[in-house]
């Protein structure tokens, strides 16, 4: 059984995919929440293999929540499900860290093959979102300005794509630690982030890394 928590601040809207979702032999609904900060503590509390969320909810929208439980190391993977079908808000649950993104329209056996898709490690995105999807990604990278990164600090963040430590990275290059520090601090202030995920996926998202 798939243990699934649904976050939807529209109580009608809520209760019809808990019932879709139990008419299912494959899947568990452990919990509900009916806005962004509900559906994040019960994500933590309960660790469901897979969230069911509304992209436009109080608090929180789906891409926040599926940053924030990425960003916690929590094993739950996000799946929104929204009425909105903009690229740029496709883009932005994908960017954040969402496992897929469907649309209400979708029917009950595609929802429930999706879920079962994310829960085992895949990822959902319907063809026909794909070319708006890709359109976006090449439109933001024309709008983003080039970095001017040192070969040294373009090194240090393949190697930290690859999930080398400081010190791991220090004694390959033979630089000290602190030195390391250093070069990542600068790649975080020219990325514009604050950690090394964030900054391996914005790297991703300028096309430095690949």
């Amino acid at each position: 059984m798939i243990s699934v928590v649904v976050g939807d601040d529209h109580p009608v809207v809520r209760a019809g995919l808990v019932h879709v979702l139990a008419t299912s032999s494959r899947i568990d609904v452990v919990g509900e929440a009916d806005d962004g900060p509900a559906l994040l503590d019960a994500i933590t509390r309960l660790r469901p293999a897979v969230a069911l969320s509304d992209f436009r909810m109080p608090g929180l929208d789906g891409a926040a929540v599926a940053e924030s439980a990425r960003r916690a190391g929590l094993p739950t993977r996000v799946l929104v499900l929204s009425a909105y079908t903009d690229p740029a808000v496709m883009y932005r649950c994908i960017e954040r860290g969402a496992a897929g993104f469907l649309s209400k329209d979708a029917d009950k056996d595609t929802i429930i093959d999706a879920i079962a898709a994310v829960a085992t490690g895949g990822n959902i995105l319907p063809p026909e979102f794909v070319p708006a999807l890709m359109e976006q990604v090449r439109h933001r990278r024309a709008s983003t300005p080039t970095l001017d990164l040192s070969s040294r600090e373009h090194e240090i963040l393949v190697a930290v794509a690859a999930g080398r430590s400081a010190p791991a990275i220090a004694l390959a290059m033979h630089l000290a630690p602190s030195t390391v520090k250093t070069y990542l601090q600068r790649l975080y202030e020219k990325l514009g982030v604050n950690d090394r995920g964030a900054a391996v996926a914005e790297a991703m998202r300028r096309g430095i890394l690949q």
